[in-house]
């Protein structure tokens, strides 16, 4: 069974949360703005991608990260605005018409009371999203490690824990290795946790990474934020045994 979120208490999802806010940002600007212009291609138009660059405040994906290496920003160039378009459009909030995305009346009583929504977006997003450049089996797959991941990281993001650290403690063949070891003979694990789980709730806003050097291409810190616990309960009871593999 998948782990439920269900979010209590009085917290700022918006602020919180990096896709939430996302989502509610880009269905204002297609309501206020007569639609979303899209490409012949069918992506979102450039200045679209401008606005969402400097309006989402994504950490790690800004107007200044951004175009530090791209002198122009196509929807590619801006990876959450993968899950943040899926997500609008599978949930019907967002219709498209022609060479527009337009906001729908699904769409509009999502943004005038947006919180009763999180908890579903929430579940699509972590359990069912299929992210570019992955495919539907690859999310499937996933599902049964979903519940130890979130009863391990309960206890070891308390005090903050690197991507190496959490294998460590999720998988006892891996227990012994060093970071080096971990690089040569568990890289597609390591990979596979970073972004198919971890990414997704940093995006999510449940975890946040800290890194020293945003440039930096060693591993981050990964901690908890409020929404975490607003949505998850303790979790206990860890089992041992082989958990990702």
């Amino acid at each position: 069974m998948l782990p439920e979120i269900r979010l209590d208490g009085n917290l700022d999802v918006a602020a919180l949360s990096p896709l939430f806010r996302g989502m509610l940002l880009a269905l204002s600007y297609a309501e206020t703005h007569d639609g979303i212009g899209l490409t012949p291609a069918g992506a979102m138009n450039r200045k679209f991608v401008h606005w969402a660059a400097v309006s989402f405040q994504w950490p790690g994906f800004g107007d200044a990260d951004l175009y530090s290496v791209n002198k122009v920003l196509d929807q590619s160039d801006m990876p959450p605005l993968w899950p943040v378009r899926d997500l609008l459009q599978r949930l019907k909030f967002l219709l498209r018409d022609k060479k527009r995305l337009l906001a729908s009346k699904r769409g509009l009583e999502f943004l005038a009371n947006p919180r009763p929504y999180f908890n579903f977006i929430a579940a699509q997003y972590l359990y069912f999203h299929v992210d570019e450049g992955e495919e539907a089996r690859e999310v499937q797959e996933r599902m049964p490690l979903w519940k130890p991941l979130l009863e391990r990281l309960e206890i070891e993001a308390d005090h903050g824990c690197s991507p190496n650290e959490l294998l460590r403690a999720l998988n006892p063949d891996l227990a012994h290795m060093s970071d080096v070891e971990i690089f040569l003979k568990a890289w597609s694990l390591k990979m596979d946790l970073k972004y198919g789980y971890l990414r997704r709730l940093c995006w999510l806003g449940l975890l946040y990474e800290q890194r020293e050097d945003r440039d930096s291409i060693q591993d981050g810190v990964y901690h908890k934020t409020p929404l975490w616990s607003a949505c998850l309960n303790s979790q206990q009871g860890v089992q041992p045994g082989v958990l990702l593999q």
